[in-house]
């Protein structure tokens, strides 16, 4: 039904969906737990603060889960070389994300202060981690990573964890960290009442210029100071996969180039700023929904900025740029991305619909009346 090359870039785009869902939902989930030790002063405005995102979290959390098969099934070379190179970073994120089930399920279980204390740092740590070191992971996709695949197509990791802590790799990690506290912060102001939302209100305040700062910062950096790599010969994009068949130069014509070549894709960079600046305004004032709606907005729009610079990279290799691998040499053999399409395109909507079941049946605002009448059942 589809040829090689167009399936290959419905599953750039299926993919990218799977990222862009893990980045708004889990997105406000770190973000709350990253505010619930600085915005919760009492143990019942905690778990307020903690039964916003109680009944959802695990759900969101699996996008995580579903986005890493997905480039295990889809981009196999691209799996192994993140999951064998970025070992170190990986287990780091994970390690951080196992703070978020104890926190969660054992914080309730005993009533006493330091037990609850423990956790509720815990679930700050869990929040807090994982997005400076996506943000960091991010910055490193855009520079590139240290590796090189030899003839029988073995990738071998160069670097070191400590070499990816680039300036710049940092500062992505410090906008990822504030994006999700800011998409977190929207987040509890709309399900809240009473001293937690004006307490939101007041950190939507500090936040907002700071990220659209960050987020311009990281910009202007990408377009002025990283070089982008340029393949200058090509296989046939519907060739069998092969990431050897091309020739890559280091130094090519620039982020600001490739976005220049495609105009269109400034839509994504205008988005994103624009989207958090009008966050950020109606955030101050009495806007919930729509408030929360822009910076939705505003995470898709840098989603898509990070996908459209690459494109049609999805890995480049800092010290071997011709073993970078593209849409084009790097996917699973055309009859496996196939049977992946229609296994996905069966389920993938009733996954979505479900979500959307069980937001609109547990929404509403968590008060403290809220919690003390299902003191039980509530964390």
């Amino acid at each position: 039904m589809f040829d090689y090359e167009t399936i290959r870039v419905i599953w750039w785009i299926f993919i990218g969906v799977v990222a862009i869902a893990f980045a708004l939902t889990e997105g406000f989930d770190f973000g709350v737990s990253t505010l619930l030790p600085f915005i919760g002063k009492t143990d019942i405005e905690r778990r307020v603060i903690i039964n916003t995102v109680g009944a959802t979290w695990e759900g969101n959390q699996t996008w995580l889960v579903l986005l890493g098969g997905a480039i295990f099934a889809v981009w196999p070379p691209v799996y192994a070389t993140l999951f064998s190179g970025l070992y170190v970073a990986m287990l780091l994120v994970l390690f951080a994300l196992f703070f978020r089930p104890a926190g969660f399920d054992y914080r309730s279980k005993l009533d006493n202060p330091t037990w609850r204390n423990a956790w509720d740092w815990a679930l700050f740590l869990g929040g807090t981690l994982p997005p400076i070191l996506l943000g960091v992971l991010v910055g490193n996709l855009i520079l590139g990573l240290p590796f090189h695949l030899d003839s029988d197509l073995r990738s071998f990791y160069d670097g070191s964890f400590f070499a990816l802590l680039s300036p710049f790799a940092l500062l992505c990690g410090v906008t990822g960290l504030l994006l999700t506290t800011f998409h977190g912060a929207l987040f509890l102001k709309w399900r809240s009442e009473d001293v937690i939302y004006d307490r939101a209100v007041s950190v939507l305040g500090v936040l907002g210029p700071m990220l659209i700062v960050a987020l311009a910062a990281v910009m202007l950096w990408v377009f002025n100071g990283i070089d982008r790599p340029e393949i200058t010969v090509m296989a046939s994009t519907s060739a069998p996969s092969n990431p050897l068949h091309k020739t890559v130069i280091g130094n090519g014509a620039g982020w600001l180039q490739h976005f220049m070549q495609y105009p269109w894709m400034w839509l994504a960079p205008i988005v994103a700023l624009g989207g958090f600046t009008m966050a950020w305004l109606l955030g101050k004032g009495q806007s919930r929904m729509v408030a929360f709606m822009f910076s939705c907005l505003g995470v898709v729009g840098t989603a898509l900025s990070v996908g459209f610079a690459l494109f049609p990279f999805l890995l480049i290799s800092s010290t071997n740029p011709g073993s970078s691998l593209t849409l084009w040499d790097a996917s699973s053999s055309h009859s496996t991305l196939l049977l992946s399409f229609w296994i996905t395109v069966i389920f993938l909507p009733i996954v979505l619909l479900y979500t959307r079941f069980v937001y609109r049946i547990i929404w509403g605002s968590i008060t403290e009346a809220t919690v003390l009448k299902d003191s039980h059942t509530l964390y």
